[in-house]
């Protein structure tokens, strides 16, 4: 595919005036009142509105509205999808409108970081919104240029982990595989935005070889991510390609694939590409999933080819601010990817990768959505909240703080409803050989006595949660 082999511009768009003559000319924080360009249209059809706690959070389709005529067979053909994504601001501009000074702004933020924007990831943004959940993650706006200066070019220290190019090797059994760096969309929040620039052309084979050798030579190594980019854009033979490589490889366990493919190019994921994969098992593929408007037919349909042939699917969403930085989005998101069979993983922080200060939110702000979480929905639906830690630190998970106190064998927890209760270590061998005694329990573990427990139990009490 043509597009696919394009690399990216590296010289300065022309006609540019600096990043801070264009901030100066701009509104106030860079930003037109809502609806200043909207255009009318007919109202939004809702799918499946009752199971979320309001309507807009519900997948809705604008496909008729940005691609009027395209029939079915085109629009589900992913290589189409692929050929038609919305590269350029030109192309761009044909959907939102924009001001000069916003033209000459995005050209500025265009030359730093790559547009890519599916037909069907397209279709789910609200034209007459600005401030569209779907729109903030894959629309350039100005705040990436009013930001441009702060945060990190590789904020998680990928680069001094890299023993031979493409491969990430941080922790001691496990290894990222950078595998391209093309992307069906280009995410505005990337923490990997400083390999974008290079191109969408395939890695020379030379390269991937080297990577695998690495891998090869390292028995410590029994899984392997395969990322980038996203390695679902590839043909379907040089995945396979790829996967047969590191299967080859005796200490190799466990592959697992990032892809943000299932929400952004659902009709990539075709009975052909699920048969081949299910010859490569075990695979895991981490999805990406961040706001419940992902969660369409399409994407549904692509989830379950993919479980259909043996592969779990789990979530890794990104804590966004105005796009899932609330509880009730986030418990909408959970539900909607367990109704698919998708087990909701991760909630990373937003990483401070150099012009996305503007998605990043405060760490009590995820602390109070996992709090939220906890207790009100089933225990498999909450993800684990981590940050990753600057300079290549790796995960670190957060959470609300439940244990208030850990003493000589006393622990004082609190539960997801605030009351607090007073629990004991078991009675364990002393030095003399004997058991120490056991102290009955009063009525004051707990804050009204409604939790107490039989002094002696004949098994261990379990959390159904």
């Amino acid at each position: 595919m043509k597009r696919e082999e394009e690399s990216a511009k590296s010289s300065e768009p022309p006609g540019l005036h600096s990043p801070a003559a264009v901030i100066d000319s701009l509104p106030t924080g860079g930003f037109r009142p809502p609806d200043a360009h909207a255009k009318p249209n007919e109202p939004a059809t809702y799918v499946n509105a009752g199971a979320y706690p309001r309507s807009e959070m519900a997948p809705v389709s604008y496909r008729d509205y940005y691609f009027p005529g395209v029939d079915d067979q085109e629009w589900n053909d992913w290589r189409w999808q692929f050929r038609n994504r919305v590269t350029t601001l030109a192309e761009l501009q044909k959907f939102f409108p924009f001001t000069t000074d916003e033209r000459e702004a995005l050209a500025h933020v265009l030359h730093e970081f790559r547009l890519g924007i599916t037909p069907y990831y397209l279709s789910l943004i609200d034209p007459h919104n600005p401030a569209d959940p779907m729109r903030i993650q894959a629309v350039p706006s100005v705040a990436e240029l009013l930001y441009a200066e702060g945060g990190e070019e590789d904020p998680l220290g990928e680069d001094r982990f890299s023993p031979v190019p493409g491969i990430v090797h941080r922790y001691p059994d496990r290894c990222l595989l950078i595998a391209t760096n093309a992307c069906a969309i280009y995410c505005r929040y990337c923490t990997r935005k400083r390999i974008m620039h290079e191109g969408e052309a395939p890695p020379p084979r030379s390269a991937l070889q080297a990577a695998v050798d690495y891998v090869a030579r390292t028995p410590a190594i029994r899984d392997v991510i395969v990322s980038g980019g996203d390695p679902l854009t590839w043909a379907t033979a040089r995945i396979e390609e790829l996967l047969g490589q590191l299967r080859a490889i005796p200490h190799v366990e466990i592959i697992r694939i990032g892809s943000r493919v299932p929400v952004t190019l659902p009709q990539r994921v075709t009975p052909e590409l699920c048969a081949m994969l299910d010859r490569y098992g075990p695979i895991w593929i981490n999805v990406h999933f961040n706001h419940p408007r992902e969660v369409t037919a399409d994407a549904a349909l692509a989830c379950d080819r993919l479980l259909r042939c043996g592969i779990p699917l789990n979530n890794q969403a990104v804590l966004l601010r105005g796009v899932n930085d609330d509880p009730e989005t986030i418990q909408s998101l959970v539900h909607a990817l367990m109704r698919i069979k998708v087990r909701p993983y991760y909630l990373y922080h937003c990483d401070p990768v150099r012009g996305s200060e503007h998605f990043r939110t405060s760490v009590e702000k995820g602390l109070e959505i996992i709090e939220n979480l906890r207790g009100h929905t089933s225990g498999l639906a909450v993800p684990t909240y981590v940050i990753d830690a600057p300079g290549g630190g790796g995960k670190i998970p957060i959470q609300p703080q439940y244990l208030l106190s850990y003493q000589d064998g006393r622990a004082i927890l609190r539960n997801f409803q605030n009351r607090i209760f007073h629990y004991r270590d078991p009675a364990t061998n002393g030095s003399d050989g004997g058991l120490r005694s056991r102290e009955p329990r009063t009525a004051g573990d707990g804050n009204n006595g409604q939790h107490r427990r039989s002094k002696v139990s004949a098994a261990p009490r379990l959390n159904p949660a």
